[in-house]
């Protein structure tokens, strides 16, 4: 091995070793972290989940992003669904008139055959992914265009 080949090989276990040393991989910071964000049997209106339906589920994950001031329809879910709310400010009404503000990270449980709407208030869209447990051709939501918003 001629001089320059030694000086290259010297210089390559050398980084080695230094990024080696940079690197380790047991560092807490490196740990697989789990955190449950939520466990309940009742919707977010405090209402007990009716009990899983007979037949194959059918996952169904969607994002959706609300720009600022919209107001969804008045509308029902069939399928059990939850999700997390990863940006702005969206409010949940129930038809009643119970309402829930939802903010950055936390996790809803949407009513299931209880009419309801929500609505970004905010200034920037909000941006929220929901998990359904449906089945083959059910609807994720039923609109109910018969009731207005005010």
């Amino acid at each position: 091995m001629n001089k320059m080949a030694k000086w290259l090989m010297g210089s390559l276990i050398i980084c080695a070793i230094s990024i080696i040393g940079c690197c380790n991989i047991n560092d807490a910071e490196d740990e697989v972290e789990s955190i449950e964000l939520l466990r309940t049997s009742k919707s977010w209106n405090d209402v007990e989940l009716p009990d899983y339906p007979q037949g194959r589920p059918e996952l169904v994950a969607v994002k959706y992003i609300i720009p600022a001031g919209k107001k969804l329809g008045w509308h029902h879910h069939e399928a059990m669904n939850h999700g997390v709310l990863v940006q702005g400010e969206l409010t949940i009404i129930a038809q009643d008139g119970k309402t829930k503000v939802m903010h950055p990270g936390e996790v809803v449980v949407e009513m299931v055959d209880a009419i309801h709407h929500g609505e970004n208030r905010g200034t920037e869209p909000v941006v929220l992914y929901m998990f359904y447990l449906a089945q083959k051709d059910m609807p994720l939501s039923v609109q109910h265009p018969e009731i207005p918003l005010e």
